[in-house]
């Protein structure tokens, strides 16, 4: 810029000033509230639903696997259940809240309760794995809230442990009843459910040993003890008896051998006798068929020789014969009287003749024809 000129007389030439530059906006040099406020928003749309704070300030909310996405609007609950993964809601008017629909263990601990003799005792821990339905998830918040295990589980087995402990000696909840807890229990909790909350499973219930004083508790080690040396001798009665079992077995088996062996061959021996009877009936009844047959020729034979016989029996060959007979005869007779030598073959022929016509006669007896009044020698 030139100096103004000296002196006051004269006109001043013109000034020629330079404009100054506009002020900066506010906070324009400034990145840090830009920054808080995109962080702002990065929270409020990613922060997780930890809380109902959290999830009141929450626009985009993400739904984990094996649960469902519940929501409230100005306290009531909708009719909206959401499926795992991420879902957009409206900030500080809806709330959600996930609620698990598989399988979860609820442990109840501390479970103080008196036996039907007066004796406390205290279950440390109970464990109940339930499981609430999908389709029931509505109608199960809509009764009984979020907190819905609380009423049906929790509560729930205090009052049935108490009741189930004063009906029963401390003997029986201890030690003989005690592997039933679990089914009673279970099916105790399940009944209620089944009508009050049908969406609530019980599906099993796990019962630990109850903690009882510690002079009761010396008391049943000692019954304990007593009781594991009646089982020892027991057991040692068991095996004495079953070796003398064994030994009978054994002993009973040898005998029901040798009875075996004695009757296999004595069955053996009667067959071979059956075989040799057989064999000698078989040998009788074809000795028996050869006789017979043997008689049967020999009765042909000699029926076919007497008809041969009675057709021989003629005159003719009856002559022959004697003819026969006379030639042959070398002995004589003698005596004061032979008064009927035959000698004439005639007589004889008449003499058969005559007598022919007998058919009865089967013998004919030849010496009776020659035979005289005198004496004869052979």
């Amino acid at each position: 810029m030139d100096a103004p000129p000296r002196g006051g007389g004269g006109v001043s030439a013109p000034q020629h000033r330079q404009q100054p530059p506009p002020p900066p906006p506010p906070g324009a040099g400034n990145p840090i509230p830009i920054l808080l406020a995109f962080l702002v928003i990065i929270a409020m749309v990613l922060v997780p639903s930890t809380s109902s704070l959290k999830s009141s300030f929450t626009i985009m909310h993400q739904v984990p696997e094996g649960h469902v996405g519940v929501y409230w609007r100005g306290g009531a609950l909708l009719n909206t259940i959401t499926e795992p993964g991420f879902h957009f809601k409206l900030p500080l008017i809806t709330q959600y809240e996930s609620v698990q629909v598989t399988l979860q263990t609820d442990q109840v601990r501390d479970i103080p309760c008196g036996t039907k003799g007066g004796v406390m005792i205290n279950f440390e821990k109970i464990e109940v794995v339930n499981r609430l339905r999908k389709e029931y998830v509505y109608d199960t918040l809509l009764n009984y809230g979020v907190q819905y295990d609380h009423t049906w589980i929790y509560d729930k087995i205090h009052h049935e442990i108490n009741q189930f402990c004063s009906s029963h000696s401390l003997q029986q909840v201890y030690i003989d009843m005690f592997d039933q807890i679990d089914e009673k229990m279970k099916d105790a909790l399940q009944v209620d459910c089944t009508r009050y909350a049908p969406g609530i499973e019980i599906l099993s219930v796990r019962v630990t040993k109850p903690l009882i004083p510690e002079s009761i508790r010396k008391n049943f080690r000692h019954m304990e003890e007593e009781r594991t040396k009646v089982l020892i001798a027991i057991e040692k009665q068991r095996v004495v008896e079953k070796e003398a079992e064994t030994a009978k077995k054994m002993a009973i088996s040898e005998a029901e051998k040798s009875a075996s062996v004695s009757k296999i061959h004595m069955e053996q021996k009667l067959t071979e006798k059956d075989s040799e009877r057989m064999q000698q009936e078989i040998q009788n009844h074809m000795y028996m068929a050869h006789e017979k047959s043997l008689a049967d020729a020999a009765f042909y034979r000699v029926m076919k020789e007497a008809e041969a016989n009675k057709l021989k029996l003629t005159p003719q060959f009856l002559e022959l014969k004697f003819i026969e007979a006379i030639a042959d005869n070398t002995k004589i007779f003698f005596g004061e009287k032979v008064p009927n030598l035959v000698l004439d073959q005639r007589l004889l022929g008449n003499f058969l003749h005559s007598t022919s016509g007998d058919a009865d006669s089967k013998e004919l007896n030849v010496g009776e024809v020659s035979k005289g009044d005198g004496r004869s020698e052979m």
